[in-house]
C-alpha cells in the first residue's frame, strides 16, 4: 500500500515537473525571438498607416502580412514600446506544452526558432507517452472511486444492475458539470464569449479536435490573470482523464452485455432443467462447460 502511494506521488510529481520544465525551456527559447517578431510587425503596421492615403500593391501585401501575424498571435497593437505581453511567458508556455502533449494542437502558437522546434520534437516524443501513462493513472484512480461508490450502494441494499446504471450516470453528469458546464461559464465571463461558444470550445478541446477558431487568453483587448492559461491546461488534462473513464465504463458494460449474450444458451440449458441429463446424451451447448459453475 505504501509502495503504491510512493509510485503515485512520483508519477504526479514527475509529470508536473516535466510540463513545468518544458514550459521554462520554451519560454527561454522563444520569448526573445517573439519580441523581435512583434517589433518587426509593428514597424510594418506603422509603415502601412503612413502610406494609407495612397496605397500601392506592395502596401496591401504588407497589410496582409500584418493580418497573418495577428492570426498567429502577434497582435500589432500600440507601438514598439508595447511588446512586453508575450505568448511565451511561463503561463502561456505551460498552456502550450499542455496542448502539445495532449495532441490538441490549436495551431495558433508554435515555436519559431530552430532550437525551439527541435526541442519540441524531443519534448513531444517523451511527453505524449508520459501523458498517456498519467491519464491511465488518473482513470484508474477514478475507476477505484467508481468501485467504492458501487460497493457503498450495494451495502445499502441496491441491486447490481441499478448500481451499474447509477454509477455510470453519476460520473457522466458530474463530469458534464465539472468539465463542460462550469468551465464554459468561466470562459463566458473571462473571454466575453456566449455560453454556447464556451460549450463549443470545451467540447472541441476535450475531444482533442482543436480547430483553433476559439482559443483562451488570446484577445489583446482583455486582461487575463497570469495563472489563467495554466489552469486551463490542467483542466484539459483532467478533462481528458474523465473522458477516458467514461470510455472505460462504456466498454465494460459492452463487454458484459456481450458476455451475457454468449451465455444465453448456457442459461437456457440450466433453466430448462437439462443439466442432470448430461450423461444420457443431452450435452451442454459449445463453450458452456466452463461457465456452468457460475450459472448454477
Amino acid at each position: 500500500m505504501c509502495s503504491g502511494k510512493i509510485h503515485t506521488g512520483l508519477l504526479v510529481v514527475s509529470y508536473a515537473a516535466y510540463l513545468l520544465l518544458g514550459a521554462i525551456v520554451f519560454r527561454a527559447l522563444e520569448k526573445n525571438a517573439e519580441t523581435e517578431q512583434k517589433r518587426a510587425v509593428i514597424r510594418m503596421k506603422e509603415a502601412f498607416l503612413q502610406n494609407f492615403a495612397h496605397l500601392t500593391v506592395a502596401d496591401v501585401e504588407q497589410f496582409v502580412k500584418v493580418r497573418d501575424a495577428a492570426a498567429k498571435g502577434l497582435y500589432p497593437v500600440g507601438n514598439e514600446s508595447q511588446t512586453e505581453l508575450s505568448n511565451w511567458d511561463l503561463s502561456n508556455s505551460f498552456f502550450f506544452v499542455g496542448s502539445l502533449v495532449s495532441t490538441i494542437g490549436y495551431g495558433t502558437q508554435c515555436p519559431k526558432t530552430a532550437a525551439g522546434q527541435i526541442f519540441c520534437l524531443f519534448f513531444a516524443s517523451f511527453g505524449i507517452p508520459l501523458t498517456i501513462i498519467f491519464l491511465h493513472w488518473v482513470g484508474k484512480m477514478l475507476s477505484l472511486l467508481c468501485e467504492r461508490l458501487g460497493r457503498w450502494l450495494y451495502e445499502k441494499g441496491m441491486k447490481k444492475k441499478k448500481i451499474k446504471f447509477l454509477t455510470l450516470l453519476f460520473f457522466l453528469v458530474t463530469g458534464i458539470l465539472v468539465f463542460l458546464c462550469l468551465p464554459s461559464l468561466v470562459f463566458q465571463v473571462t473571454e466575453g464569449w456566449s455560453y454556447s461558444e464556451g460549450i463549443y470550445f470545451a467540447f472541441i478541446t476535450l475531444s482533442t479536435i482543436g480547430f483553433g477558431d476559439y482559443v483562451v487568453g488570446k484577445q489583446p483587448d482583455r486582461n487575463y490573470p497570469s495563472y489563467y492559461r495554466s489552469l486551463v491546461a490542467i483542466w484539459i488534462i483532467f478533462g481528458l482523464a474523465w473522458i477516458a473513464l467514461l470510455g472505460w465504463l462504456f466498454m465494460r458494460e459492452c463487454c458484459r452485455l456481450k458476455q451475457r449474450r454468449h451465455q444465453a444458451p448456457c442459461m437456457l440449458y440450466v433453466y430448462m432443467g437439462l443439466l442432470p441429463f448430461q450423461n444420457i446424451g443431452i450435452s451442454a451447448p459449445p463453450g458452456c462447460q466452463e461457465n456452468l459453475p457460475n450459472l448454477i
